[in-house]
């Protein structure tokens, strides 16, 4: 015999990724004219020197690869880094490059999201969310792309979560007329 199973028995569905950030691309348009800069004055300077002063020719490429990595492969990797995952369950931020740090936070949890913008975050319609989780410290989406977006799909994942949950302690009626009424 087979049992009628209602909704109510069913699984939860599995959890989906909504969406995978990063911090807006701008963030990378210094570095890369700080590269261009450097390897054209490496450039220009490597074979400069004659054979008495040949080890200058070694200085400077040395120097160029120096920069080249600090200056731009640096603040690559660290964009790299640096992620931001949003789910049907939680909101995921994990940053760093040696050290990684994962931050996550439940949607049935609730929280409040508010949008920053500094300089030219709105010309990019990009921003800092900041995520305030309560008692603990804000976790913040530093310039993500389509801000606005994001906060809108944070406030309905925790409005579809509490939802779901249904109402929580007693409602205001109870509270008012007191335990006993």
């Amino acid at each position: 015999m087979h049992d009628i199973v209602t909704d109510d028995q069913l699984p939860p569905p599995g959890e989906r990724v909504i969406a995978r950030l990063r911090p807006h691309a701008r963030r990378l348009v210094r570095p890369s004219l700080f590269v261009i800069v450097v390897v054209g004055a490496g450039g220009a300077g490597f074979g400069v020197f004659q054979a008495q002063l040949a080890w200058l020719n070694v200085v400077i490429a040395a120097l160029v690869a120096f920069f080249v990595v600090v200056g731009g492969l640096m603040p690559l990797l660290r964009w790299l880094g640096q992620r931001y995952v949003v789910t049907t369950r939680r909101l995921v931020v994990v940053h760093g490059l040696g050290t990684r740090t994962r931050q996550e936070l439940l949607h049935a949890r609730g929280y409040d999201v508010t949008v920053r913008r500094r300089g030219l975050q709105g010309i990019f319609r990009t921003g800092d969310v900041l995520v305030f989780p309560g008692e603990d410290p804000p976790i913040v989406m530093r310039d993500v792309p389509s801000a606005d977006l994001v906060v809108a799909v944070l406030h309905d994942l925790v409005e579809a979560h509490a939802a779901r949950r249904g109402p929580s302690g007693p409602s205001w009626e109870q509270i008012l007329r007191g335990p006993n009424r």
